[in-house]
């Protein structure tokens, strides 16, 4: 396995962007509770820019680092798809 590809920036942007996500939900769920809101705020808009703003990351990762080496570049893809179930299953479990 190669490692390298685990050491550009874009491979770890799009996980810190997840666990960003993340912690915009549990802010949200700690200072307002978990009850659906009448208009969405500020923590939705962000958390829909962190989930979003991860794909134009993982299209210049993959075409970058495919050819390099596809078993280690869908492994580092399939890491990050895993971080952004992770930050959008708090959203999909409480129905917002």
């Amino acid at each position: 396995m190669n490692i390298a590809a685990f050491k550009p920036l874009a491979a770890w942007a799009p996980i810190g962007m997840s666990f960003a996500a993340v912690a915009v939900v549990l802010f949200h769920i700690v200072a307002v509770g978990t009850a659906p809101q009448a208009d969405e705020g500020a923590e939705a808009h962000i958390f829909q820019i962190l989930i979003a703003g991860q794909a134009p990351i993982l299209l210049f990762y993959a075409v970058k680092w495919l050819p390099r080496g596809w078993r280690t570049t869908l492994l580092v893809m399939g890491v990050q798809l895993a971080a952004a179930v992770a930050a959008m299953a708090p959203v999909y479990w409480l129905g917002w």
